[in-house]
């Protein structure tokens, strides 16, 4: 018997049309011969399924149950394919945690200390896996003064939304005086906003996920970008920035940072597919930690999905591989 699926995009930050194309590919992908999928769109307003004659059916929130042609449709298990809020920082795993309904991603714990960069960092920083820049973690709520930040950091800096994706409100300060506004445009974005050194080098990245018990670690590839900085427009416009995979870079580079992302994906107690982000600084042969993503995108221009290709899969067999191991879980 066909299992029913939901497919959950939307979401409530920037990252929205990110999610609704990661998801477009999802469902493309998805084997209609195993599973019915079901498309929610989750919105601040609604949570919406569009049936095939345009319709749209609001989910009841007391189960996650939809009511089709009177008939009630309960979900085996949930494929959240959500960036940023609520999809990516742990509130809809615990919903569905509480409601006993399998999902595909990190568990709620895991997915709200990753999703905060700046807490992410202290914890692996205190692993002693890999070198994690120097930062400072700042609040909207409390004051800070922009020259003592500069005391304790060297310029240039990264300053971002400590919860947040794709770059957005994020900027690469190389002056004193341009501190102040980049703090402030990040603060647009999130409450907490994290500014750390910037670090030289090639930038890495690993997609890796568990079946049965073994991690699978995808190649690596290399994000060569022509902008200053792997922004928005060079993460999903076609042309802005080159991305390698397999990155050309010494095997024993491949090597570290496949062991270093695998390690982290255990000890952070990672499910489901999860991509790690790197800083290779050449000229001292240091492995510099990013981020931890833990609802990397699925879209056509997405890392992951190259990465797939590379290790010989197809899209189908991968999608179904995370589901089959969310349902084994359950």
């Amino acid at each position: 018997m066909k299992k029913n699926i939901a497919l959950v995009a939307g979401g409530y930050s920037g990252e929205y049309v990110i999610s609704v194309q990661s998801a477009a590919v999802i469902e493309a992908q998805l084997d209609s011969g195993k599973y019915n999928v079901y498309k929610i769109v989750v919105t601040r307003e609604s949570w919406t399924y569009t049936g095939a004659n345009g319709a749209n059916v609001d989910v009841d929130k007391n189960d996650f149950s939809l009511t089709l042609d009177g008939s009630k449709i309960r979900f085996d298990a949930v494929f959240i394919g959500i960036h940023g809020t609520p999809g990516e920082d742990g509130r809809l795993q615990g919903y569905f945690e509480m409601l006993g309904i399998p999902y595909t991603s990190c568990g709620m714990v895991t997915s709200a200390l990753t999703f905060n960069k700046s807490y992410c960092n202290k914890i692996v920083a205190a692993l002693n896996l890999v070198n994690v820049s120097k930062s400072v973690h700042i609040f909207r709520d409390q004051p800070f003064d922009a020259a003592a930040i500069l005391q304790q950091l060297r310029l240039p800096v990264f300053v971002k939304p400590a919860e947040g994706g794709s770059s957005i409100g994020m900027s690469k300060v190389n002056k004193a005086e341009e501190l102040p506004a980049a703090i402030e445009k990040a603060f647009k974005e999130d409450s907490q906003v994290l500014i750390e050194e910037f670090i030289k080098g090639r930038e890495l990245t690993c997609g890796l996920f568990k079946t049965n018990g073994a991690i699978t670690v995808l190649p690596i590839t290399e994000v060569i970008s022509s902008k200053e900085f792997f922004d928005y427009e060079a993460k999903y416009t076609p042309g802005v920035s080159q991305e390698i995979t397999p990155a050309q870079v010494p095997d024993t580079v491949t090597r570290r940072v496949q062991q270093t992302a695998a390690e982290l994906y255990n000890k952070l107690n990672c499910r489901g597919i999860v991509r790690v982000d790197f800083i290779w600084e050449a000229a001292t042969d240091k492995l510099y930690f990013l981020e931890v993503n833990t609802m990397p995108g699925q879209s056509e221009n997405s890392l992951v999905p190259q990465q797939v290709r590379a290790s010989g899969r197809t899209l189908q067999e991968f999608y179904g591989m995370l589901i089959e191991e969310c349902l084994a879980k359950a």
